[in-house]
């Protein structure tokens, strides 16, 4: 006689039943919540699957098993959460729990699966931006732009799915035990054997969670299973993907440890990534006072140089690629190429606008940065800073609200003399009109114009940071605008429906550029003021850059630079936003107490030293020369790119190069911000 069917049962024998009965639930849950999840990533992999990325079946069958594991990792995990509950509930109970998971398991995959879609990544930190930018714009930016309805369905059926799966699993399996133990079983010996088979389940659960029978658990480090970077990205669920953002951003927040980037990138302490870097410190502070500052002679100047620098919303660089007479793209900006010093080969520090800022204004690969305690501290490194204690009035100008990420509070304190934004134009234009993420970009440039316009020659030299915004999803614009017809053949990249209105709102922001650095070069400040410009990061609709062939492209942004004598060898040379300030502010005779974060760009090439290699360095880990692309010590994850190169081996020496600088930059931020922990 089967256990569950005993007419009277002793104290002992109720708690095994109980016992049992849950431990069959849990792993019911594991198996069925599992399933669903392998169903959605088979629907994200189809969702987003490139035109151009040949199909690879031993590729794709690695990525669905590796991404099983992972599910059953974080089905196993919720279950050993649960079983407690599941042991004391009705079978009622149990099918809500089962439903809740289901429904959070479900959602953090839709999630993931339009995440990437537009971030052409997994879940990563930028995702907290939800609570922390204006979460009003966010909403209405995803009402407007994806599918939400259609995800809401998909998401109530992968639900229930996952909820009948479970219960039928449930009570198939249970059914078929009952049976097997009545069958050959005495009733003394069925106990015993029900307890047996409860440990093992409960070992075998708590062992799922681990995800291996190895010393290291799954994680991270097991998302690289193929060649190519599109189908490894499809490996994490959601929710693991979520947990790997969480762990960055509390690594992020962390402080108190100064050599905890250190460690992550392979060195145990700073002097040892020196070494590396052909440093030759006797102790960190005489580190930190190389780190800090040109490392080459700067001239100063008769007379001081205005800069206006210009972080343009989603500006990539492969638009630049195709303008011409009938794929217009650039506008008014494309006739004054020929008088700039044009970066062709340059990438973003950051894939968010926000990261990519603090990247810039604050020499860190940490973000964010400012948002907690360390925003409070005047950072003396930080460029306004640095160019305030060099005689500047510093200025930021955007066309967003400076509410955004509280950067109202934390531009003044990092050495903004002025923040001047949405509500400031607003009041200076009344017939501006006030949409999601602020005022139209054009009503920056009649700023600008007013701006410099009224500034003496002998006045104080101007630094204006400026951020634009109209290039961003939704993809609005003024009623006025005219878009232009083009011809889409000539574009290379990935068409969906965003491509045409983001080329209009990428052209409108451009050509408004272009308008004001032809208005500057006809006014008397032309040989008195730097014009630089460049994207906070690739544009969102242009591809998922799946392929080697075009893997090169995925994070490249224009550099552009108006107004420097000569502009030197290294225009085709890989380089990042690292490299712009080390650029910019020895063409304004300033020479101390800024990050060198990279190199200067207009100097002479010196392949040599390693500080000054020709390589781009993406703060999120990932580097480019000009045979390839890899993720920082990470040798399988290299691709040649782009195509020809000739020597396409993982360069494992500037593979430690790169992340002994990394790991420094991370360090001596650190080490700065540790007093704003107390």
């Amino acid at each position: 006689m089967p256990l569950s069917t005993m007419p009277t049962m002793s104290w002992s024998q109720r708690c095994l039943r109980a016992v049992s009965s849950a431990t069959l639930y849990a792993w019911a849950m594991v198996v069925g919540v599992a399933l669903v999840l392998s169903i959605l990533r088979g629907l994200q992999i189809a969702w987003h699957w490139p035109a151009d990325l040949p199909l690879s079946w031993p590729d794709l069958r690695m990525v669905m098993w590796q991404g099983a594991r992972f599910d059953l990792k974080v089905s196993a995990a919720a279950a050993v959460l649960l079983w407690p509950v599941l042991m004391l509930s009705r079978q009622s109970l149990r099918g809500s729990l089962v439903a809740a998971v289901a429904w959070v398991f479900a959602l953090a995959s839709l999630i993931n699966l339009h995440y990437f879609g537009f971030y052409k990544t997994p879940i990563d930190p930028i995702v907290f931006g939800f609570f922390e930018d204006d979460t009003q714009a966010i909403v209405q930016t995803i009402w407007h732009d994806f599918p939400v309805i259609t995800t809401l369905l998909i998401w109530a059926a992968a639900s229930m799915l996952a909820v009948r799966w479970v219960q039928g699993i449930n009570t198939g399996v249970s059914n078929w035990l009952n049976r097997q133990t009545s069958a050959v079983l005495r009733v003394n010996r069925a106990g015993w054997l029900t307890l047996l088979g409860v440990l093992i389940a409960l070992f075998m659960l708590v062992l799922t969670t681990k995800g291996t029978l190895r010393a290291m658990a799954l994680g991270r480090q097991n998302v690289s299973v193929t060649p190519t970077q599109f189908l490894n990205d499809m490996v994490p669920n959601g929710v693991m993907a979520l947990k790997f953002a969480w762990d960055s951003r509390r690594e992020s927040q962390n402080l108190s440890d100064p050599l905890l980037g250190l460690k992550r990138l392979g060195y145990n302490e700073p002097l040892q990534a020196a070494r590396v870097l052909g440093l030759d410190a006797a102790d960190e502070p005489a580190l930190m006072r190389q780190l800090t500052g040109s490392r080459e002679p700067v001239a100063a100047l008769n007379k001081p140089r205005n800069l206006m620098f210009f972080l343009m919303e989603s500006w990539s660089a492969e638009p630049f690629r195709y303008h011409g007479p009938t794929f217009d793209v650039l506008g008014r900006l494309a006739p004054t190429l020929s008088q700039a010093c044009h970066f062709k080969n340059f990438d973003s520090a950051q894939p968010g606008t926000h990261p990519s800022l603090e990247a810039i204004l604050f020499s860190t690969p940490i973000t964010p940065l400012t948002l907690g305690p360390p925003g409070k501290q005047p950072m003396p490194w930080a460029i306004p800073r640095v160019m305030k204690n060099a005689g500047y009035r510093t200025v930021f100008v955007t066309s967003a609200r400076s509410g955004w990420r509280d950067l109202d509070r934390v531009l003044k304190v990092q050495g903004f003399d002025e923040v001047v934004d949405a509500n400031t134009l607003k009041a200076l234009y009344p017939e501006a009109s006030l949409g999601i993420w602020g005022v139209w970009d054009s009503y920056v440039f009649d700023y600008l114009k007013t701006r410099l316009k009224s500034a003496q020659p002998d006045a104080q030299p101007l630094f204006v940071f400026v951020l634009t915004s109209t290039n961003h999803p939704p993809y609005d614009l003024p009623s006025d605008y005219q878009r232009l017809e083009r011809d889409m053949r000539i574009f290379r990249g990935e068409v969906n429906a965003d491509t045409v209105p983001n080329l209009h709102t990428y052209h409108y922001a451009t050509d408004l550029l272009g308008d004001f650095v032809q208005h500057v070069h006809a006014t008397p400040h032309a040989r008195s003021t730097v014009l630089a410009a460049t994207g906070d990061h690739n544009v969102r609709s242009f591809g998922l850059y799946a392929t080697p062939e075009r893997r090169y492209l995925a994070g490249q942004v224009p550099f552009v630079i108006w107004g420097a004598d000569q502009c030197g060898e290294q225009q085709a040379l890989p380089a990042s936003h690292r490299d712009m300030f080390p650029t910019l502010l020895p063409m304004l005779g300033i020479s101390e107490n800024y990050v060198n974060t990279g190199r200067n760009l207009l100097a002479k090439p010196a392949p040599q030293d390693p500080m000054q290699a020709a390589m781009s360095l993406s703060y999120t880990g990932t580097a480019r020369d000009a045979q390839g692309v890899w993720n920082l010590g990470d040798p399988a994850s290299h691709v040649c790119s782009p195509p020809g190169a000739t020597a396409c081996e993982f360069p494992s020496t500037r593979d430690a190069q790169a992340r002994a600088r990394l790991g420094l930059l991370d360090w001596q931020i650190r080490v700065s911000l540790k007093p704003a922990q107390k």
